[in-house]
């Protein structure tokens, strides 16, 4: 009997044991996986949740609204509620958030669920996407993160530039209503402003 008992406890301290090492194992490994988790993968566990979040700017301003797509280094966001301040869409560069305004649920979803998302948005950086602005002549308003903010077309995207024609936001970009031409850094945008969230697909 007391041999049986003997057995049993050395059983039951073998298997606490393992337990213990299995949950030291599951809680190293978890903490490994979020070393690795991204911003930019965070944002599109973030895009997959229908509610909206704030984003403070790294020139103070908040952008409100859902994360609609994640680019390379990019994300869209889209106030599409009638009630928002913009309504429209708002490309943000990924060096230009300061931080997001998030519920408890919002954040744990977004850690659990980051990854990468599709291949096609990995390789979208934000130049890509501006060429695409140029492209179809899209009007924008651009941010910048010293706090001044440029309306106009843009003309050309290059590597880590923009070339941007001044006009008033509600005119169309003709020659006759170009005030004036900026060259502006990739790293000096803050965000940019569509008229319309059809603008970003």
């Amino acid at each position: 009997m007391r041999w049986d008992r003997l057995f049993e406890d050395m059983e039951d301290q073998l298997d606490s044991e393992w337990e213990a090492e299995r949950a030291a194992l599951d809680t190293e490994a978890e903490r490994l996986r979020l070393s690795r988790v991204s911003l930019r993968e965070r944002l599109v566990a973030l895009a997959r949740d229908p509610r909206a979040h704030a984003m403070h700017l790294a020139d103070g301003d908040t952008v409100t609204g859902r994360v609609a797509r994640v680019g390379a280094d990019w994300f869209a966001v889209v106030a599409d509620a009638p009630e928002a301040p913009r309504p429209g869409a708002t490309l943000v560069p990924l060096w230009a958030l300061a931080g997001i305004v998030a519920t408890a649920d919002a954040v744990l979803t977004s850690v659990r669920d980051a990854d990468p998302g599709p291949a096609l948005g990995q390789r979208m950086g934000f130049g890509f996407v501006l060429r695409d602005l140029v492209r179809r002549r899209v009007p924008v308003s651009l941010q910048l993160i010293g706090g001044k903010t440029l309306t106009g077309t843009v003309d050309r995207a290059g590597a880590d530039h923009l070339d941007l024609a001044l006009h008033d936001a509600g005119a169309p970009r003709r020659a006759g209503n170009v005030t004036g031409y900026r060259i502006v850094p990739f790293a000096a945008v803050a965000a940019v402003r569509l008229t319309s969230a059809a603008d970003v697909g």
